[in-house]
């Protein structure tokens, strides 16, 4: 399993964590994924042989937020 942090802006409630934690939960190859609103952070595990860190970056940004790895 793999560890990526994102980077997500635009998230503004819990309405908002609720779309992206669901959004990344849907995800084949995710097995954990866990969201912070004041950090404006997603913690993702999966695995890297499914699912690229820049696919789950793409995945948020689909679902209308700001997205990017963190370093």
């Amino acid at each position: 399993m793999a560890t990526s942090t994102l980077n997500i802006q635009g998230m503004t409630c819990g309405g908002c964590v609720r779309s992206v934690t669901n959004a990344l939960q849907g995800i084949a190859g995710v097995s954990t994924v866990a969201v912070n609103l004041a950090a404006a952070k997603a913690t993702v595990e999966h695995d890297a042989a499914v699912i690229s860190p820049q696919a789950l970056v793409e995945v948020v940004d689909d679902i209308g937020f700001e997205a990017s790895l963190a370093a």
